[in-house]
């Protein structure tokens, strides 16, 4: 087995009072995409935030790649490797394509930025015929690629995805999940991301932790949680056979919208 891209133990953090999350522990590998999954206020996202330093934590540690990064500034952080997609105020709006991936590349010596951009078009060439367009004016999909895309800038090896899918139709949701999301995971990086759409989420993760009340309460791989009642009820709807009807129902539906 491959030794863990990224590893955080024991994670307690929140915003003053008492925390959001306790002693949250989750590993990813490199290749791997780990999906966090749980209902609202469950502090997916605040668990992100204290892994790319942007959140302080009272308890617990991160690891990246070996090196302890635990309440390291965010800037330590993403020159240890870490790139961190947040959920809203993920692009420049009013920069066009290419500026935000220069943007992306403020860590990297200039000589080296268009040899970095040139790959960030290769792993998504849709961007590639948008430099020139406005950041603010690209389609809500669009704009999560452009995001990945400047992250990638920095050739991160662990990728934080905080609910890229939001506020995504259903069909361009699954497209960034299967092709976006899986391309990251190919070029050997290991992918955290937080989701609502759990089913959508479960087809491209190898493992997933669930998340409810500030605390972990169950992991396994997909497999593994389709076959658990309490999962299938809480997160996918109804029993399992029900869920798996549904998902095939969902799928047919967005074939028909794109």
């Amino acid at each position: 087995m491959s030794a863990d891209a990224l590893t955080a133990t024991g994670v307690t953090a929140g915003y003053g009072g008492d925390p959001v999350i306790r002693s949250v522990t989750l590993r990813a590998q490199a290749g791997q995409i780990v999906s966090v999954v749980g209902p609202n206020g469950s502090g997916k996202s605040t668990l992100l935030k204290a892994i790319a330093g942007v959140l302080r934590m009272s308890a617990g540690k991160v690891v990246v790649a070996g090196r302890d990064l635990t309440n390291a500034a965010a800037e330590v952080v993403a020159r240890s490797g870490v790139g961190y997609v947040p959920q809203v105020d993920d692009v420049f709006a009013p920069l066009t394509v290419r500026e935000n991936l220069e943007m992306g590349g403020y860590l990297v010596a200039r000589s080296a930025v268009p040899d970095r951009m040139e790959h960030v078009i290769e792993v998504f060439p849709r961007l590639g015929s948008m430099l020139r367009r406005q950041a603010g004016k690209l389609s809500g999909g669009e704009r999560k690629m452009l995001a990945m895309g400047r992250v990638l800038m920095l050739a991160p090896s662990v990728f934080l995805l905080d609910e890229p899918t939001a506020n995504l139709a259903p069909a361009i949701a699954r497209t960034l999940l299967e092709e976006q999301v899986t391309t990251l995971a190919r070029s050997d990086a290991a992918v955290l991301i937080v989701e609502q759409r759990a089913r959508a989420v479960l087809a491209v993760s190898d493992y997933t932790y669930v998340m409810g009340g500030g605390e972990l309460r169950l992991s396994g791989t997909p497999a593994e949680l389709t076959e658990s009642p309490a999962f299938v009820e809480s997160f996918l709807g109804g029993h399992r056979d029900q869920a798996i009807q549904r998902s095939e129902a969902d799928d047919h539906a967005d074939t028909g919208k794109a």
